[in-house]
């Protein structure tokens, strides 16, 4: 892919209302685009206060659409393509601030399904700056060879989870799982459930909505 800086990624812009006070950033599932969550950033942050962005991932792989790393099992990414969508998402969000004029500080970064893995990855990896909150929904922490969580000094650190007890792509017991690491490490864990399958359900976004204005205050 040609491209520096916000242009590495395609991606889709929905400005704010006057002047941004941060970012939301909401990275799609397996074989979807930039498209699929972009409805999801007014459900999240109705009031526009956030610019939104969602960008696209970098595989074209079967049955179609577009994909963040090659899955030969839930739960552990294929090491090689997962480690290049990690450098080529690293040098991406570290252009946004200052293409958007936001800082990093005041900035969402979620997911759903592979987005929320690679969510995880990017926020909370090691030598990686941390957003204001991380956002995930129906994901996992990625097992990969070599690569780690930072969960050092994490105390308080804000995390959404959301996860259906039904889903039959990435099983809800990967949800738990993500929330008692995280909560073992400090971090302040909204978690929620639903019986819903692989997607996203509406009645968790008041909660999640509520969680994402909290994480950039006036």
């Amino acid at each position: 892919m040609v491209g520096t800086g916000i242009d590495l990624l395609e991606h889709r812009i929905r400005p704010a209302h006057g002047k941004a006070d941060g970012a939301l950033v909401l990275l799609h599932g397996r074989g979807t685009d930039e498209n699929d969550l972009f409805g999801l950033l007014d459900a999240l942050d109705p009031d526009r206060r956030l610019v939104g962005v969602t960008p696209r991932a970098p595989l074209s792989l079967p049955p179609g659409g577009y994909h963040w790393y090659v899955v030969p099992r839930v739960g552990y990414p294929d090491p090689e393509t997962f480690s290049q969508a990690f450098s080529l998402l690293s040098g991406w969000l570290d252009a946004l601030p200052s293409e958007l004029g936001v800082s990093w500080e005041h900035s969402v970064l979620g997911g759903f399904s592979m987005g929320a893995v690679m969510s995880y990855a990017l926020g909370l990896g090691p030598g990686r700056p941390s957003p204001a909150g991380i956002c995930t929904m129906s994901g996992f922490i990625p097992t990969v060879p070599g690569f780690e969580l930072d969960l050092e000094e994490r105390d308080g650190y804000p995390v959404a989870i959301a996860h259906g007890t039904a889903d039959p792509i990435i099983e809800v017991g990967f949800g738990r799982d993500a929330r008692d690491r995280l909560e073992q490490a400090g971090c302040d864990v909204l978690y929620r459930e639903s019986t819903i399958g692989h997607g996203v359900d509406p009645g968790t976004i008041p909660a999640l909505e509520t969680w994402v204005k909290q994480r950039v205050a006036l």
